[in-house]
């Protein structure tokens, strides 16, 4: 509150008095105006901020991963990401802020998106992820792995943005399955031949690969090749998916919880089996998925 001394006041004082008073209140109102007006500017943009990047509700405040989307709105597009706890998946909330994702930290048992056994790579997480939301899968997912910069990443920097970015969504919708690397080194054309690999040092699925094959697929006969390009990375659609029954699904989790199997084989055997699961058969006159 201002104060002006008392005792007579000539009228040219009490006018400039006046004047003061009066520009001191409208440099406040302005203040007022100004700064509240920011504010509310401020706070929406966090606000729109937070819901691009699947912040707030849908993101785990403890380690900054997404977490499952729990209002109403049907997720379409769903990035399913393996990941450890020292891995930064920033750039997939930065780069990609259509997509929701799903990142799955597999050696933290308090984050929100885990898995109950930290077994065979990537293929926990994706198998964990499908037999978990498959009443209500996606339309279209992308099951990839949680650092930006790879060596099998389809880019001459091996960055994973413009590989993603490149990604055809029309094309899965069509197939139904599509690798995320085109690239046939390696994997091409014939990486595995399951009834004449003999052992060899360095991780190699070849000796161990027909034997997964008949725990996996019962009944079914074990090929004479397999060439698929590696690396574990792939889109599906919902209903490729869904051609398996939910229970096949349990079933290759189980196995993958039960075999004896290092960590490297039986993901490696995993990593090659993806695109029979999903229904893809190889074209007999180049090794490759049909």
């Amino acid at each position: 509150m201002l104060f002006f001394g008392g005792g007579v006041q000539s009228p040219r004082r009490r006018s400039k008095e006046k004047a003061i008073l009066v520009t001191i209140l409208i440099v406040y109102a302005l203040y007022f105006l100004f700064f509240s007006k920011s504010s509310g500017d401020r706070e929406s943009a966090v606000s729109v901020h937070n819901a691009v990047h699947g912040e707030g509700a849908n993101r785990d405040s403890r380690s900054g991963q997404a977490s499952p989307s729990h209002d109403n709105k049907r997720i379409e597009k769903d990035m399913v990401v393996a990941s450890m706890k020292s891995d930064n998946t920033s750039w997939l909330f930065e780069n990609f802020p259509d997509w929701h994702k799903s990142v799955y930290v597999v050696d933290d048992r308090n984050a929100e998106l885990t898995v109950a056994q930290n077994k065979g790579r990537e293929s926990m997480v994706y198998l964990t992820y499908i037999i978990d939301n498959y009443d209500h899968l996606p339309d279209v997912m992308l099951f990839i792995h949680s650092q930006r910069y790879q060596w099998h990443n389809d880019d001459p920097y091996y960055d994973g943005v413009p590989m993603l970015r490149r990604f055809q969504v029309p094309y899965l919708e069509k197939q139904g399955y599509v690798n995320v690397r085109c690239a046939w080194t390696l994997g091409c054309p014939a990486e595995i031949h399951p009834h004449t690999d003999t052992h060899r040092d360095d991780v190699h699925a070849g000796e161990y690969f027909k034997k997964g094959f008949i725990e996996l697929f019962p009944g079914v006969d074990v090929p004479d090749e397999v060439g698929v390009s590696c690396c574990a990375q792939f889109g599906v659609t919902s209903w490729k998916v869904r051609e398996r029954p939910k229970s096949d699904y349990v079933r290759f989790r189980k196995w993958l919880a039960e075999t004896p199997l290092k960590d490297d084989l039986s993901g490696r055997i995993m990593e090659y089996s993806w695109h029979s699961w999903k229904g893809q058969q190889q074209d007999p006159s180049t090794g490759l998925p049909a």
